[in-house]
């Protein structure tokens, strides 16, 4: 069976645009399969199936669209077949920002190319020379992921009131990328801290 294929060129990803794959059994659906509907790619993200009277079944899936990020329930009938999404990777280098536009480099073909910022979740945390994921659908670039966990520098955060250390409070730090987030008052300038890109939470401060 087809899996996600990694560590492409971008050049050569979208020759594989004519490749036709076998259709997929519902039953051999699991979690992290990719699948098409309606001409849209999904992630299944969560799979049951129930037996049914009369030697019957059905399978319940939630799939995750990888255009949009939405996430919708669906039910398949235990002899359909469904249609696997050519979906692929390609490593990019992160060049600069200009405005709402963002510009790349494929690392193994030096080709660059553009994306808005809406295709790419945290891209307010990318900073020049970041390496991240393209994520291509028949071809074509659909968003860009970065690393779940990266490595900033606090250029500037409100210094602790004397007296006041407790863990569990926060305040506001700017990074070295231009965005916001909030952290322990423990952290100072000049600290690097840990920050989940999903969300931007902070998660802990860089050891030196």
């Amino acid at each position: 069976m087809p899996t996600e294929r990694k560590e492409l060129g971008f050049s050569d990803v979208c020759r594989l645009e004519s490749i036709v794959y076998p259709m997929y059994s519902v039953t051999n659906l699991k979690k992290g399969t990719l699948i098409q509907i309606e001409g849209k790619p999904y992630r299944v993200v969560d799979y049951a199936q129930k037996q049914m009277g009369r030697g019957g079944s059905i399978v319940n899936t939630k799939l995750k669209n990888l255009l949009d990020g939405s996430v919708i329930p669906k039910t398949f009938k235990g002899q359909e077949k469904v249609e696997p999404a050519d979906v692929s990777n390609s490593k990019l280098q992160f060049l600069y920002k200009d405005g709402e536009t963002l510009h790349f480099m494929d690392k193994t073909s030096y080709e660059q190319f553009e994306l808005n910022t809406r295709d790419t979740v945290g891209n307010q945390f990318l900073k020049d020379g970041m390496s991240v994921t393209a994520r291509l659908y028949d071809g074509k670039v659909i968003n860009v992921e970065l690393p779940v966990k990266i490595s900033l520098e606090v250029l500037s955060t409100p210094d602790v009131v004397k007296g006041d250390t407790q863990s569990t409070v926060m305040k506001q730090a700017d990074l070295e990328t231009g965005t916001s987030v909030q952290v322990p008052i423990f952290i100072k300038t000049g600290d690097n801290v840990i920050i989940d890109t999903r969300d931007g939470s902070y998660v802990e401060r860089e050891k030196r």
